[in-house]
């Protein structure tokens, strides 16, 4: 039952962030509203307000049929015009800066509006379209509804030059790191809350090794789930691996220190809390928005792009998360209601997340002068909020390279 339900959670939470799910919503309200625009035209108020309003009424079907097929019609080329450039758009990003920015620019709301507004539109005319008939008055033609469908095709001429600048926009780099700085940030402050380091609690997993259910990346756990099973069972867990760890099938991923034999049914639900799928995400997960960054820098300075200027920006960027992270520290151990530590997380330390992502820009910029001076000026700020050594060693590097490009 348990992985039923963590099924319907994860099906349900990919279709949510789908680029179909809002244009699907907004279509649908679309069609709700030719129906109550039809409603209202065939009532007795809008045919009074037709026979009031001499200019609301059309005179023949056939009118009323040629404006909406004409609208239909513009729209869909305009829809497939507007999203050829969104795909341009995306391989460019794709092939410049790392195709682990896409989802920043697939799963954008502004995009899922417009494509939605288009489609709706769509929607609307075609069932407009589907209810006019060849009547003598033009009273019971559908004038008011026809109009109303007027409106938003100039909505959507007007929504369509404000798409255009907003594409050329967001297509920039500095605009994608700082969307990318800008989530990391986010979580980063979510998941680092203490200005001192919490006391750890060094409990060595020499009880029950609990093994990875499957092969795929460990990207954490129900928390509240788990804590609630590891109270009502008096459990103690370990994790061996930080998040966004890939961690083979049937290899040790958490241990249960208090325990050394554990029922088969309690050791499923323990295995259904811990979440292990492909496809990572930045706000349960910081390092991942870091790594992003990192991708971004290295794939700029790449001979095939050797664009330094955006490696930059991505090294100020993580320079300004890193100087956070070093005086913010995560949580390691959860406890119950009753202060009993029931959890304990594998957490970077800073040094950790340095060299994860520092040293890569590194290694493929230490030749390029504007990145020596970028490194040396990032490095000498941070100094200033941290003592770790693996700064101080960096510097060294830096400065012998600074050295030996005027020797």
């Amino acid at each position: 039952m348990n992985k039923i339900i963590k099924w319907l959670k994860e099906k349900v939470s990919q279709t949510l962030e789908s680029i179909a799910f809002f244009p699907a919503i907004t279509a649908l309200s679309f069609l709700l509203l030719s129906w109550l625009m039809l409603e209202f035209d065939y009532s007795d108020t809008g045919k009074e307000l037709k026979a009031q309003l001499s200019w609301l009424r059309l005179k023949d079907a056939s009118t009323a049929r040629s404006i909406i097929s004409t609208v239909a019609a513009g729209i869909i080329s305009l829809t497939v015009f507007s999203f050829s450039m969104v795909m341009i758009v995306l391989n460019q990003a794709a092939s410049q800066l790392s195709n682990r920015v896409l989802d920043k620019l697939i799963g954008n709301r502004f995009q899922q509006v417009v494509l939605g507004f288009y489609i709706g539109t769509i929607v609307y005319a075609l069932f407009l379209l589907s209810t006019i008939r060849d009547v003598d008055s033009g009273i019971h033609v559908p004038a008011i509804s026809t109009y109303f469908l007027i409106l938003l095709t100039i909505l959507d001429i007007f929504l369509f030059i404000y798409f255009l600048h907003y594409i050329t926009q967001s297509v920039k780099y500095d605009t994608i790191i700082a969307r990318i700085y800008d989530q990391t940030n986010k979580s980063l402050r979510h998941s680092c809350l203490y200005e001192v380091e919490p006391e750890k609690v060094n409990i060595l997993p020499a009880g029950l090794q609990v093994m990875a259910p499957t092969s795929n990346i460990f990207q954490g756990f129900e928390e509240k789930s788990l804590l609630k099973l590891c109270e009502k069972e008096n459990l103690v867990i370990s994790f061996l691996y930080p998040t966004e760890t890939f961690i083979l099938k049937d290899t040790p991923l958490c241990c249960i220190c208090n325990r050394q034999t554990i029922p088969k049914e309690l050791l499923e639900k323990l295995q259904v809390a811990v979440n292990m799928h492909i496809g990572e995400d930045i706000t349960t997960n910081y390092f991942y928005g870091f790594r992003q960054l990192t991708e971004v820098a290295v794939k700029a300075l790449s001979p095939g792009i050797n664009d330094p200027g955006t490696a930059i920006i991505s090294l100020h960027a993580l320079a300004d998360l890193l100087a956070y992270r070093s005086q913010h520290f995560p949580e390691q151990n959860i406890k119950d209601a009753q202060g009993t530590v029931r959890i304990i997380i594998k957490a970077r330390s800073f040094e950790e997340v340095f060299a994860a992502c520092i040293l890569p820009i590194w290694d493929y910029g230490k030749e390029d002068r504007l990145v020596q001076q970028a490194m040396k000026q990032v490095l000498g700020q941070l100094q200033q909020h941290t003592t770790a050594p693996v700064l101080h060693r960096l510097s060294q590097q830096v400065h012998e390279a600074i050295i030996s490009n005027y020797v």
